[in-house]
């Protein structure tokens, strides 16, 4: 398996959750800088099926389907939810976010932890 790389978008699985966390296997945006860390794990940020009502929401990111960042619905990138996962997690690359997509989820990261 290639390694995860920053802005990929990979099918990744979440089972088993806890609570409220995002389940099954599904789309996640790799969001972690490259050359940080030494253990096998990304940070990554899930992406769950879009809903006219989280355009209110600013933790939530926007994202089209398009063929190359491999969604096949309009989707957002869930930033309440960033989380580190193992690599074995990681399930097949399906695509790639831009570079404006990826710092928008990243700047919706600082304002969920009130940078």
């Amino acid at each position: 398996m290639a390694e995860p790389r920053r802005g990929e978008v990979w099918m990744v699985d979440f089972d088993p959750p806890t609570g409220a966390e995002m389940a099954k296997t599904r789309p996640a945006v790799v969001i972690n800088e490259d050359a940080i860390g030494k253990l096998p794990l990304r940070i990554v940020v899930p992406i769950t099926e879009w809903d006219a009502k989280y355009s209110g929401y600013p933790w939530l990111v926007h994202l089209s389907a398009s063929k190359s960042n491999g969604l096949t619905k309009e989707s957002g990138a869930d930033a309440f939810q960033v989380k580190s996962v193992s690599e074995t997690r990681f399930k097949k690359r399906v695509g790639s976010l831009t570079a404006d997509e990826v710092e928008e989820i990243a700047a919706a990261i600082a304002l969920c932890i009130g940078l």
